[in-house]
């Protein structure tokens, strides 16, 4: 009794404040249960996608059916009524119940017959991703108005011939009210949710494919999600802080890509004062052609306004990206210092000991003499950029959502998830990174790097200190040593004026060699506070060459690599369209994918992606929500939950009620 007061009294000012939410004796007493039977349902699935690109319709595939995990549901409970046609349609009627319907309605003449078989079905399908959670857990998960019908429905027991009526009245009401559309789209809403517990997105969905932006549009609506951010997430995210080297970089992808509808027509940034700037300094250019173009669409003149508007920015950011590597040289990157080195006479360069040819040497706006000075043009071009970038609201939702809901890493069910790579040395040692006299390593770089970027966004002041922080998110996206680009140097000068590709190669980081090696994973996990014999590296950035034979599970299993290959750019060098992981209570699977069609033919003709799923970890023992994170953490709660109630029955914090009916 004596140790229970001091330990209660030592904690009294905060079992107060856990009181405010906790009123009553009965109140703790049921959070209590709830938390305690909760531990002892089956760990719920994680679902792990990196390097999406802009690829939305690739990827609301891919999430709407779970990396296969609805599909195989659907196959579990009707493999043995519905035929391999009739799984199909229901399947592709979860995962787009709206676009299905509309076809559905076309050819099916009762449809009052169809509603009533089909709802059950859902009902049905609902029940089995359900059984792994709590009817509160559900219950939130199910979209606003539909709670009570969809409750009642999924508690459904046919054999109770009292209720039978009860049950079937409520389906045929919704259709004699023409709900069952709504009902239909709320029931597929919540397998979809039901189906992942936590969705774990390792980086990249910015640049190459067109749509990034209706892939942050879902990911703010997801249930439960992490991001671990990649380094072309970090330079939008700098962009959006306000670095014009970063804002160059973006617009430079965005031309090469042509999808400057995304800049203008999405995030509403005016490219007006660069396509005047542009077109009154350049002539043809046809070196800056952007890598993709549409010539059904596109004509001849608005291509070349494209690689007019390329070269100017690309300029632009050449000097930019020079200026800071002057005035930040403990970034170590004065071998990225090109525009001084460029022999005009004879048109050509010499790096790294090799003189080339440069493919075009015009640039009416670099002074020889002072290089990396912007004119007056230039600067009112980027002053007015930057001010847009900073001023597009959607753009700052999105950026609000990374910042909240990403990190340089995360640590999550004893696995370490981040995008690219922890920086090595050649002899296996953590490289480091020497910022104003203090060194970063390992752990401590992907911390010094998370603190940084936060700082050049939500510092409230332009100081100096915001000043360096946004020098670093631009260091993140291509300098040698940073956690997410991992690679020697970026070679973007060599790949906008040098013919010979051997210019081009830019080293990866020891590390993509090293953890091919079981030890080396070992001492990386262990760095990060990891002993599990159960623990994995799982990071993207790397596409994996499938069609070469190569693996994505590195080091004994211990490192997963799961690139999502998502952009098409990268389909014929891999061979697939990726991977993604999935992680449930049985053990782990990686999915490989085929390339996705179209929206259109998955609603049309039932294409799913074909994916080929590889178990490579299958755990003796089901893991239960008691031996994960979660579970550590609602072990916490109860504990802190029992002294409360102790504090009550003692008298030390008074309860708004003690008890309903006196004990006898």
């Amino acid at each position: 009794m004596r140790e229970d007061l001091t330990e209660i009294h030592e904690n009294r000012k905060y079992l107060r404040m856990l009181s405010q939410k906790y009123p009553s004796i009965l109140d703790v007493t049921a959070r209590i249960v709830d938390l305690a039977s909760h531990d002892v349902l089956p760990k719920g699935t994680e679902h792990f996608m990196s390097d999406i690109h802009g690829e939305a319709d690739a990827f609301i595939h891919i999430l709407n059916n779970a990396s296969g995990v609805i599909r195989e549901k659907v196959d579990q409970r009707f493999g043995h009524i519905l035929s391999q046609e009739e799984r199909d349609n229901f399947a592709t009627l979860v995962y787009y119940p709206r676009q299905k319907l509309t076809l559905i309605k076309r050819c099916t003449r009762n449809m009052d017959d169809w509603y009533r078989i089909t709802i059950q079905r859902l009902v049905e399908l609902t029940r089995v991703v359900s059984s792994k959670y709590s009817r509160k857990i559900v219950r939130e998960r199910t979209p606003e108005g539909f709670e009570y019908i969809i409750d009642e429905l999924i508690h459904t027991n046919y054999d109770d011939a009292n209720k039978e009526k009860y049950y079937d009245t409520i389906i045929h009401t919704m259709i004699e009210l023409e709900m069952a559309d709504d009902l239909i789209t709320a029931l597929s809403s919540l397998i979809k949710a039901l189906a992942v517990d936590r969705l774990h997105i390792l980086g990249d969905v910015f640049d190459r494919g067109p749509r990034p932006d209706i892939i942050m549009d879902h990911l703010i609506e997801h249930h439960s999600v992490d991001f671990q951010w990649g380094n072309h997430d970090i330079l939008w995210m700098g962009a959006a802080c306000g670095s014009r080297a970063c804002i160059a970089n973006v617009l430079n992808i965005a031309l090469q890509y042509n999808n400057t509808d995304l800049i203008e027509n999405v995030y509403g940034i005016s490219l007006r004062e660069l396509t005047i700037f542009a077109q009154e300094t350049y002539g043809d250019c046809p070196v800056f052609t952007p890598k993709v173009v549409n010539t059904e669409t596109q004509g001849a003149k608005e291509i070349q306004l494209l690689a007019k508007m390329k070269k100017a920015i690309d300029v632009i950011m050449l000097k930019l990206e020079g200026r800071i590597i002057k005035r930040r040289p403990e970034f170590h990157m004065e071998d990225r210092l090109l525009l001084d080195k460029i022999d005009y006479e004879n048109k050509c360069i010499t790096i790294r000991g090799v003189t080339y040819p440069l493919r075009d040497c015009d640039f009416p706006t670099v002074d020889p003499a002072n290089p990396y000075e912007l004119t007056n043009d230039e600067r009112r071009v980027m002053r007015n950029l930057k001010a847009a970038f900073k001023e597009s609201e959607k753009l700052r939702r999105h950026m609000n959502f990374l910042y909240t809901k990403g990190g340089m890493y995360t640590r999550y069910n004893s696995n370490l998830l981040f995008h690219s790579c922890i920086p090595m040395n050649e002899d296996g040692s953590f490289a480091e990174v020497e910022v104003d006299g203090q060194k970063y390593s390992g752990r401590d770089l992907m911390h010094f790097s998370e603190a940084t970027a936060r700082q050049a966004y939500m510092s409230p002041k332009e100081t100096e200190e915001r000043s360096f922080a946004k020098d670093f998110m631009w260091y993140l996206w291509c300098g040698p040593n940073s956690p997410l680009f991992g690679r020697a140097r970026m070679t973007t000068f060599e790949r906008l004026l040098i013919e010979d590709k051997e210019s081009w190669k830019e080293p990866k980081n020891p590390y993509y060699e090293l953890a091919n090696q079981e030890e080396v994973c070992i001492r990386i996990l262990n760095e990060f506070g990891l002993n599990s014999p159960h623990s994995h590296i799982i990071n993207g950035h790397v596409p994996v060459k499938a069609k070469k034979g190569e693996s994505p599970i590195k080091g004994n299993g211990r490192l997963l690599l799961i690139d999502g290959g998502f952009s098409r750019a990268y389909h014929n060098t891999t061979g697939i369209a990726g991977y993604t992981l999935i992680y449930n209570s049985h053990g782990m699977r990686i999915v490989a994918h085929e390339p996705f069609t179209s929206t259109e033919d998955a609603v049309e003709n039932n294409v799913d992606i074909h994916s080929t799923s590889n178990l490579f970890e299958f755990l003796d023992k089901r893991l239960l929500v008691g031996d994960t994170d979660g579970g550590e953490v609602n072990k916490e709660k109860i504990e802190d939950l029992k002294m409360l109630l102790k504090a009550y029955r003692l008298g030390v914090v008074k309860p708004e009620h003690i008890r309903l009916t006196p004990r006898p």
